[in-house]
């Protein structure tokens, strides 16, 4: 019988036997990896978010959304009738960085897009507690006095490809038409956007058409989060496998 005192005493031994453990442990975790092409499972549906929906998603990190809403259901009962469908890593494939949080002090916003109207966000984010009495959120009314930046919205796909998301050089010439399109400021190039970004929709988010405002942005980006997969679909698939 192997007696552990011999190792136990002796640090020299002791710091061989941990390396030779972790080293075991480590090839066992990280060799299959070199054998995928990818450790996401790629889910039907899911695509790049649109130049609209993109600057929408900065607007979120900017003002801290993310402090308060996670984005992440986890496959627990109470989260899943309470939230939706647990999330799929292929959801957050395309997000630099991930919106998962860390915490929540409000709602998860994974499947938030669809769930109420356009106006009712506008109304939520200028007045939290005009629909919320018990929230703590603050007041983002500003926002739609705040006309939209987008001058560099090519500069901001390009920069996305670098780091993996497979936007096209259709995707990227078009990119300030295709937001002006989104926001109906440009109604000329509705058909090429509905062919670039499938799943898409093109309105006035924020009820104000003469101009596109970081309200529209934000709110074309809330109501798309969780449109994408169709999860009837990807259920019956999971359940044949």
């Amino acid at each position: 019988m192997f007696k552990h005192e011999l190792i136990e005493k002796n640090a020299t031994l002791l710091l061989v036997g941990s390396l030779i453990v972790v080293t075991i442990g480590g090839i066992v975790e990280i060799a299959p990896l070199f054998y995928l092409n990818s450790t996401i499972e790629k889910v039907a549906g899911m695509r790049p978010y649109t130049p609209l929906e993109l600057k929408g998603r900065e607007i979120y990190m900017r003002e801290g959304c993310y402090n308060c809403h996670s984005q992440m259901i986890r496959p627990l009962r109470d989260e899943v009738e309470r939230y939706g469908h647990y999330s799929l890593a292929a959801e957050s494939m395309y997000d630099h960085p991930f919106q998962w949080g860390s915490k929540r002090t409000g709602p998860d916003l994974a499947r938030v897009g669809g769930r109420y109207s356009d106006e009712w966000h506008v109304a939520h984010l200028t007045d939290p507690e005009a629909l919320v009495p018990e929230t703590v959120m603050p007041e983002y009314g500003f926002l739609s006095e705040n006309e939209l930046d987008y001058k560099l919205i090519e500069d901001t796909l390009k920069t996305n490809r670098l780091v993996g998301v497979p936007y096209t050089d259709a995707q990227i010439s078009n990119a300030k038409m295709d937001l002006e399109t989104q926001a109906e400021l440009d109604g000329d190039n509705l058909d090429g956007f509905k062919e670039r970004y499938k799943k898409a929709s093109a309105r006035d988010w924020d009820n104000n058409p003469n101009r596109i405002s970081e309200m529209d942005a934000l709110v074309a980006y809330l109501q798309m989060l969780g449109t994408l997969v169709d999860f009837d679909l990807y259920d019956a698939n999971a359940n044949r496998r």
